[in-house]
């Protein structure tokens, strides 16, 4: 009732004469263009803004300032003007002006308020109606810009989420397609720079959980991810090198911590995002074949486990088997062969081996060493002496050497 009464004398609900109230609605575009120079003045990234988005901060405050003198009439209706064209505005402005820029913004045009709306009070009364009225209207307007960025940034995260999942599936299927480096493009990710997929069991948590985990541990080294749960399995896909210097080698490891039970595995580091595809294959031939290797280390490289993957039916394995261990002796001889092949079928006994060949111990060495220089295998160590013993086997086998 002492609404209405104050509507028939010609006030507004905060104590307003009509024609205060109608002085500031002439001014209005002239306030909101005031705001809008103030910023320009003050703030240098504004000025370097392009036209179109300029015009819509512009639009924006005028619209405040609108909502500002229908807040005055009825200060529960006219927010609701303001809080649509924030949802009004172009989506893409959320990524034009962040957060911090936007408070900017809002905390310029509320001075501008300040310094100019006591010049159209008709009394001190009206003064101080209008000066506390911009300071309250300021901080509702300071939550509704916080709600509109939240509500975008949940928005664009949930996309980005699905986005993220596209590239990831991509890979892992060996896509290599300009529309899967367009999609990583706009998800900040460099086309250009090197990539590692490590593949493993998810743990046991929701997927949200676990990709902020790879993030987090990704972001602590300053690294980009990609990341996808798959069911039961988690890839990974890690920007940047993973071998040149100590810190490059530390990242594997850290991100391996995320994935659940059993080794995370590696594939190679390849030199752009559109041949991840091949470290992806590798990884998860890997991670098919892990099992045959219980105390296989956590992350593992996927080059590390050729002879399980070999025996696990890897075409891709046998071959770089055959690559760069048997042929590179065979390249050399017969007798470094021969010499490797009876060292491993004696048990790695150097005497028994150098007896059976009929030559001195010193020349099984030096032919060892060899060996060691053209493979980067040492026959003495067990894992080493498993990867050259499956090589030599493969050489011997035809199916694995092409027609003949």
């Amino acid at each position: 009732m002492s609404g209405n009464r104050a509507d028939q004398s010609g006030r507004s609900q905060l104590s307003l004469s009509a024609s205060t109230v109608h002085n500031l609605e002439r001014a209005s575009g002239d306030l909101a263009a005031k705001s809008v120079a103030a910023m320009e003045e003050h703030l240098p990234w504004f000025s370097r803004m392009p036209a179109d988005q300029r015009a819509s901060v512009l639009f924006i405050t005028q619209t405040g300032v609108a909502g500002f003198i229908g807040w005055l009439r009825d200060p529960a209706d006219a927010l609701k003007l303001t809080t649509e064209a924030f949802r009004e505005a172009p989506p893409e402005l959320s990524r034009w002006i962040n957060l911090r820029h936007t408070v900017h913004l809002i905390r310029i045009a509320t001075e501008v308020l300040e310094e100019h709306l006591p010049t159209f009070a008709a009394d001190d009364s009206e003064r101080r109606v209008l000066t506390e009225g911009i300071l309250r209207y300021g901080r509702e307007i300071a939550f509704t810009a916080a709600t509109t960025y939240a509500a975008a940034a949940e928005s664009r995260g949930a996309w980005d989420a699905r986005l993220e999942a596209l590239v990831v599936d991509g890979i892992v299927r060996g896509d290599a397609e300009e529309s899967l480096l367009s999609r990583a493009s706009a998800l900040g990710w460099d086309p250009d720079a090197a990539a590692t997929v490590i593949v493993g069991h998810a743990p046991a948590e929701d997927p949200p959980t676990i990709v902020s985990t790879v993030r987090g541990k990704a972001s602590r080294m300053d690294r980009p991810v990609l990341v996808g749960v798959q069911g039961s399995r988690l890839v990974v896909i890690i920007g940047g090198g993973t071998v040149r210097s100590g810190r490059d080698r530390e990242i594997l490891p850290r991100i391996a911590e995320a994935f659940g039970d059993g080794p995370a595995v590696a594939g190679p580091t390849m030199p752009s995002l559109a041949e991840a595809y091949v470290s992806a294959s590798e990884a998860l031939s890997g991670l098919r074949a892990v099992s045959g290797w219980p105390s296989a280390p956590s992350p593992v490289r996927a080059g590390d486990l050729l002879p399980e993957r070999a025996l696990a039916g890897d075409a891709e394995a046998e071959r770089q088997l055959i690559d760069t261990i048997v042929e590179p002796l065979e390249r050399s001889g017969t007798a470094l062969i021969e010499t490797l092949t009876t060292y491993l079928e004696v048990g790695g006994v150097l005497e028994v081996c150098a007896r059976t060949l009929f030559v001195h111990p010193n020349t099984v060495r030096y032919r060892l060493k060899r060996a060691a220089e053209l493979t980067g295998r040492d026959a003495s160590n067990p894992r080493d002496a498993l990867v050259l013993r499956i090589a030599l086997i493969l050489g011997r086998l035809p199916h694995t050497r092409g027609p003949v």
